[in-house]
């Protein structure tokens, strides 16, 4: 998770969308349902454990894979961080609505993104790509995502109950405080490219007075 991100590449390659990351990446996607339906339907808390922590290899995989089959591309730097953030967002919300996490928590965690979100038209306006990824921010969502499958444990009837609550605790708080710091930076940055860069109108590429 904190090693240095593929180059893009340069030629048709980054179009591509029949790739391994990718399709690691739509297994992951296809795994938030399931999830849910472990967590809040069926009480299933063993396989949603499970589930978390296959999620969590695949999405570390995914990326060592494009860098081992230089199968980097546009679609998969989209697409993998999009499925860490709803992966994310669905394990917090079912985990509170099994009275497992509190409010607050999941109210940081989410209002973080939903700003976040609401500021990437500073961006687009400018015609900028979004800003680079933050490697201590997935550093935080590595915390969190090992965070929550420990909290799960914590509820279940086995010897290392008592463990997994405490070191899911040890990890939640931390990859929250991490993780809400991340936002402030990416929030410095998005104020400071609206101060220093004009928007430019989508037709003709020109400065908005």
């Amino acid at each position: 998770m904190t090693s240095e991100p593929p180059a893009p590449a340069t030629d048709g390659r980054a179009d591509r969308i029949l790739t391994v990351p990718n399709a690691l990446s739509v297994l992951r996607l296809i795994g938030v349902p399931v999830l849910l339906w472990l967590l809040l339907v069926e009480h299933a808390d063993g396989w949603a454990f499970a589930l978390l922590v296959a999620s969590g290899f695949t999405d570390f995989l995914d990326g060592k894979l494009a860098r081992l089959l230089d199968q980097y591309s546009r679609l998969g730097a989209l697409l993998d961080p999009f499925v860490d953030r709803l992966y994310l967002v669905a394990t917090v919300l079912g985990l509170l609505v099994r009275g497992i996490l509190p409010w607050p928590f999941v109210a940081a965690l989410i209002g973080r993104d939903v700003i976040l979100a609401a500021v990437l038209p500073i961006y687009r306006r400018r015609g900028l790509p979004p800003p680079e990824v933050i490697y201590l921010g997935k550093a935080a969502t590595f915390a969190l995502m090992s965070a929550l499958p420990w909290l799960l444990a914590g509820e279940m009837d086995w010897p290392l109950a008592g463990f997994g609550r405490a070191f899911g605790w040890a990890l939640l708080i931390w990859g929250t405080a991490v993780y809400l710091w991340t936002g402030v930076l990416y929030l410095g940055k998005a104020l400071a490219v609206s101060r220093a860069i004009p928007a430019v109108r989508p037709a003709t590429r020109e400065p908005i007075q």
